[in-house]
């Protein structure tokens, strides 16, 4: 996923499996057609197919996780 329409975020407080199913659940959820790749070593999550950058922030701020643009 590297196009100029992928999003990304760093989200430091994704710290395990949990919480990447967490984030992708609630992207999905909001955005069914999106696709979405979490690196969870690196804390980053891409997601492609979905709404404005601020908006895809605000899903996963909703889920209790601190997002910063990548």
């Amino acid at each position: 996923m590297s196009d100029d329409k992928t999003l990304a975020f760093i989200v430091e407080d994704m710290t395990c499996g949990h919480c990447a199913k967490t984030i992708t659940g609630a992207v999905l959820a909001a955005y069914p057609a999106a696709r979405i790749d979490i690196d969870l070593a690196a804390k980053r999550v891409s997601v492609e197919n979905a709404g404005d950058r601020a908006a895809v922030a605000s899903v996963i701020a909703a889920e209790g996780y601190s997002p910063v643009d990548a």
